[in-house]
């Protein structure tokens, strides 16, 4: 993007959402800070990090970048109500950048975070303050109107971080930020083209740039100066801020011009400069002026006022966040997005009250502050200091700033808000509509407003949303029953019947949400199994949530399922979706998981599975008499044997028993025995933490485990756990030696029997993994 942002995609292509993080160079100022000798691409060295030194020089780094925008940005919201208004926008400023710096950081949740009037905020504003002239509303009834916008925007944010919505605020369509900021941008620049140009207020855009004879060309002489010093300052010096130089610039190119000109010499009726400050009474009575022209306001009132309140609410906690996330990938931190978000809702209620532009998280003004040393909130609060100071000293001085240098500072800033990459989606027909996204909302901020702008971005974010929904599909994979098995570790005869008839169970793996928008996706995903299998698994592990048209069609499902007497099973439900919502809860309070057969769910697939194979196992296999003990002769693996084989080989072997639940060895233990079940059933698992485990495999009577060591005489590299209770026959490889010596064919027989066992399991491995593959 053109504000210097690089997105984290979620989702498929560029109308996915995205996470806002940092790329180098990120504007003009990381420019600067990328040269320095503070700040290095793949390093990041602080000076004078972790001292007062370094946050001071941070603070006041952060100010000489923060202060001049800020009385550019309060010139520009309140000029439009008239000329004599221009001083007092300067003011409103200046204000903005004590208050906000003052509170946000005190309170906030970002380290070196500078907070500051913003270009969002003044487009906005300023879009309003046009609007409301032009509606005929009286300049002093304007002003309380703007005031109580943002007092509105900050009881939102405020709101926002109450609600715990920071989260969610931070992740945006790409096509509808990038059309939000590049019509900020455009928006900025064509509000300053007039005064840039000296125009004489009425005059429009168009207007200006056509009538020639109105410029006035000492002013423009005065912005052009300021602009190319501002482009060209980053090429020669990275020690003063570009803006601070263009703006000394612009007034000594002001000051030159009027030795020839005495007129700009003089405050008096001086239109090409801000003009005195002043706050009648201090701040103080500011302070009490403004809450007690609020109290007036009728509640009926506040309803005109909520549109662009939230739209710059929405605006600057996009801009706050975003720059709290560069923050984090260059510095290698976490920020707390919502705590953030009440501290800039109360900064910015604090500036409402004392007649100050709202701002937010200014992304220059952070990264000078960072790499000029500062380490923590206290520099934010320094630069709220540092503009206090500034103003109670060189209030007088800035009186003689001139209009056009101000103006030429906010076209550059304009310029780089404007997303020039966005061009890149015309190469490709995938992104044409997403492009055309960013038209749509550039079109409207500069043709009707930018609250309508952002009314039609909010709608657009929605529509792409669903888009991206409906476009991927709500089924992860689909595999069949005869190509994926539970951990149950089969017999010979058991694995034939289940890859012969497991083809009446089918499993689908969801994914995403499960909405109005997906439901009749879903059906047509399951309707060509509902009439030939008798066993559905839905497993919900990715499902990030279901609504009630979702419900209604599973329940659908249920109903054509139950009356083929066949099984709807749900497994692995998330113990946490994003939403918070519990679906197995949901399910049962929506009637769809009852207490009928026919409707099942399992804490895992594997339960589910396991399940499934004991139904079809039980359907197609005779009756198995309650377990008995096996003899060697009755195990698969030593079927066809000859008695005196046996005979020598039970010698060998020792019998035990263990309870269900006894630990029958543990990983890394030094045992060589092969374990042969004779009764019950072991679990063999795999510690991936302290409490959770990796179910390996389940085996039961007539198979065996502990193979491995046996052969190779390592460690155990699992964990056995008698699932009931189990008798078992031992063979140790030290005594199966002492047989081998003097019965080799024995030994050679029992070594081919359970390297065909093993050979089994991994083509059955295979083929699982085969169908997880192509699914």
């Amino acid at each position: 993007m053109g504000n210097g942002l690089t997105q984290e995609r979620i989702g498929r292509g560029h109308q996915s959402l995205i996470l806002f993080r940092a790329r180098r160079p990120v504007n003009a100022c990381d420019r600067r800070a990328k040269h320095s000798r503070w700040y290095h691409p793949h390093t990041l060295k602080i000076q004078g990090s972790g001292n007062l030194v370094g946050e001071i020089w941070g603070g006041l780094a952060a100010t000489l970048v923060a202060l001049p925008s800020a009385i550019a940005f309060g010139v520009t919201v309140l000029s439009p109500l008239g000329s004599s208004y221009a001083a007092q926008g300067a003011m409103a400023g200046i204000l903005g950048t004590i208050v906000l710096g003052l509170i946000a950081p005190t309170l906030g949740g970002t380290n070196r975070l500078i907070t500051s009037p913003s270009a969002p905020a003044a487009a906005v504003m300023a879009a309003y303050s046009v609007e409301l002239v032009h509606g005929g509303i009286e300049p002093a009834s304007a002003l309380l109107l703007l005031t109580l916008v943002g007092l509105l925007c900050g009881v939102m944010q405020l709101i926002f971080g109450t609600a715990r919505l920071g989260r969610l605020i931070k992740y945006m369509p790409y096509p509808v930020v990038s059309g939000f900021m590049s019509g900020v941008g455009l928006v900025i620049i064509v509000g300053q083209i007039p005064k840039f140009l000296g125009t004489p207020k009425g005059l429009g855009f168009v207007s200006s740039l056509v009538s020639v004879t109105h410029w006035n060309w000492k002013g423009l002489v005065v912005g052009v100066v300021t602009v190319g010093i501002m482009l060209i300052a980053p090429k020669v010096t990275r020690a003063v801020p570009a803006a601070i130089l263009g703006l000394l610039a612009g007034g000594v190119a002001y000051v030159a011009l009027g030795f020839s000109h005495p007129a700009m010499l003089t405050l008096a009726d001086n239109k090409m400069v801000i003009g005195p400050l002043s706050v009648s009474g201090g701040i103080l009575a500011s302070l009490r002026g403004q809450v007690k022209a609020i109290s007036t306001i009728q509640f009926a009132q506040l309803q005109y006022l909520f549109t662009p309140a939230l739209t710059l609410a929405v605006l600057l906690s996009i801009d706050t966040l975003k720059t709290s996330v560069i923050l984090d990938s260059l510095t290698r931190t976490r920020h707390d997005s919502n705590r953030e978000l009440i501290a800039q809702g109360l900064g910015n209620i604090g500036t409402a009250l004392v007649g100050g532009i709202p701002g937010s998280g200014q992304t220059g003004a952070t990264l000078v502050n960072m790499a000029s040393g500062g380490q923590t909130r206290l520099s934010g609060v320094l630069e709220g200091v540092f503009s206090l100071l500034v103003f109670l000293l060189l209030s007088r001085g800035i009186a003689w700033l001139p209009v056009a240098a101000l103006a030429g500072i906010l076209i550059v800033v304009g310029f780089r808000m404007c997303d020039r990459h966005s061009l890149s989606l015309l190469r490709s027909r995938s992104t044409i509509l997403d492009f055309g996204v960013i038209v749509v909302v550039v079109a409207l901020a500069l043709s009707v407003s930018l609250i309508a702008a952002s009314a039609v971005g909010i709608g657009l974010a929605v529509i792409l949303f669903l888009r991206e929904q409906i476009g991927g599909s709500v089924v992860h994979r689909r595999i069949l029953g005869n190509q994926l098995f539970s951990r149950r570790i089969r017999l010979p005869e058991e694995i034939a019947v289940l890859e012969h008839f497991g083809d009446c169970s089918a499993i689908f793996e969801l994914q995403g949400s499960l909405f109005f928008g997906t439901a009749n996706q879903l059906y047509l995903a399951l309707e060509p199994d509902l009439k030939v299998r008798k066993y559905i698994v839905l497993d919900m592990r990715r499902v990030q949530g279901v609504d009630v048209t979702a419900a209604r069609v599973l329940e659908q499902v249920e109903d054509i399922l139950a009356e083929r007497d066949a099984y709807l099973i749900f497994c692995h439900f998330a113990l946490r979706v994003p939403s918070g919502q519990d679906l197995e809860q949901y399910f049962e309070r929506v009637g769809i998981v009852r207490t009928e057969p026919f409707v099942r769910v399992f804490d895992t697939r594997d339960d589910a599975l396991l399940w499934i194979e004991d139904s079809i196992l039980a359907e197609h296999l005779p009756a198995r008499p309650p377990e008995a003990l096996l003899d060697l002769r009755e195990m698969s693996l030593f079927a066809g044997r000859k008695e005196e084989t046996l005979q020598a080989l039970e010698a060998c072997m020792e019998k035990r028993s263990y309870k269900a639940g006894e630990r029958v060895f543990a990983l890394k233990d030094p045992g060589q025995e092969l374990v042969l079940i004779r009764r019950g059933g072991i679990r063999t698992q795999v510690p991936l933490s302290e409490k959770v485990m990796y179910h390996v495999g389940t085996f039961g009577r007539g198979d065996f485990v502990g193979e491995i060591a046996f052969l190779d005489r390592h460690p155990r590299t699992a964990e056995a756990v008698a699932v009931v209770d189990t008798d078992v026959y031992l063979l140790s490889r030290d005594r199966f030696e002492g047989l081998a010596e003097e019965h080799k064919r024995i030994a050679i027989q029992l070594l081919e029997a359970v390297a065909s066992v093993l050979a089994s399991r991994l083509r059955r491995a295979d083929k699982q993994l085969r169908a997880l593959q192509e699914g």
